[in-house]
């Protein structure tokens, strides 16, 4: 069986770049008569609410789309993401930020810094002679992983040369994002991760993550971003576009109908019901390219 999952972050209200990808998402699980999990990724204790958790099920149930589980809140799960902490070839990093900007080389296509590792083979009266609490990092083989995306095609990635030693816990002791969605969802039985196309130079680091814990690595879907006119992406700061002011102004079926034509499954941004997309549903239609959308569109009460 197909399993899904849908991952917002309750560190404000969801957005429209959210909902593009909560509603891809959804019907592609429901297109193979799927299982779909409400996973709340509420890893940062200083950006995540209550008020947002409560709030994003409730618009979720506004748009129709429909879970049939809710997994674990991860902030629930810290002792899960030790466990698989201790399974790594982890080491401690003691790096301030403007170290790594000036030890670190950028990445040629995208401008990520890959770490020079600095750290890594401190002996350990160097270790205990530092004072910054470390944060820890994963000793990377110099491997390429391959596999192919579900949109954007082949994807290939040198760890050594192209990502370099990655964090798997901060300094104040949180595990990071890559280690926690990778036990979330080998342990929920997750088959397949829509996300959006951010996320995608990630998945290289996720799949020797899952490949190192002996977990089984999931098929991938990353969808184009939503971009504002300028290029900029759009982001939860965009107030007109949130949920709070989009609930005002449309219905359900007229902002899932927008959301459609964004994503190229309709002709016109007619209003629908997101259950009636399932049948026409297809990951081919999906394009790469960030979609341009003009907050206007979405300002007029309708």
């Amino acid at each position: 069986m197909t399993v899904g999952r849908f991952a917002p972050s309750p560190s404000g209200r969801m957005h429209l770049g959210n909902l593009f990808t909560a509603l891809l998402a959804w019907l592609s699980v429901r297109s193979q008569n799927g299982k779909m999990l409400l996973r709340i990724e509420d890893l940062d204790p200083d950006r995540s609410k209550r008020e947002y958790i409560d709030a994003l099920k409730d618009d979720l149930q506004w748009l129709g789309l429909t879970y049939d589980e809710e997994m674990p809140l991860q902030s629930t799960r810290t002792a899960r993401y030790a466990e698989a902490f201790s399974q790594l070839p982890a080491y401690p990093c003691y790096c301030s930020r403007n170290e790594l900007h000036v030890a670190s080389a950028p990445h040629a296509s995208d401008g990520n810094l890959i770490y020079a590792g600095t750290c890594r083979n401190l002996t350990e009266d160097e270790r205990s002679a530092k004072t910054r609490a470390p944060a820890w990092r994963v000793r990377v083989p110099d491997a390429e992983i391959a596999f192919t995306d579900g949109v954007f095609g082949e994807q290939r990635e040198n760890l050594a040369k192209d990502c370099g030693d990655f964090i798997v816990r901060r300094s104040d002791g949180v595990y990071a994002y890559q280690l926690a969605v990778v036990c979330d969802d080998a342990d929920g039985g997750v088959t397949e991760v829509v996300r959006g196309c951010d996320l995608l130079s990630s998945t290289p680091r996720q799949i020797w993550l899952y490949q190192t814990l002996g977990l089984p690595v999931p098929r991938f879907y990353h969808v184009p971003l939503l971009v504002a006119p300028d290029g900029k992406r759009l982001s939860k700061r965009e107030k007109s576009l949130d949920m709070a002011h989009l609930r005002e102004r449309f219905r359900p079926e007229e902002l899932t109908g927008m959301l459609a034509f964004l994503a190229k499954l309709v002709e016109t941004p007619a209003p629908v019901r997101a259950t009636e997309l399932i049948g026409g549903f297809s990951w081919s239609r999906v394009g790469r390219e960030p979609i341009v959308v003009d907050p206007q569109d979405f300002s007029e009460k309708h």
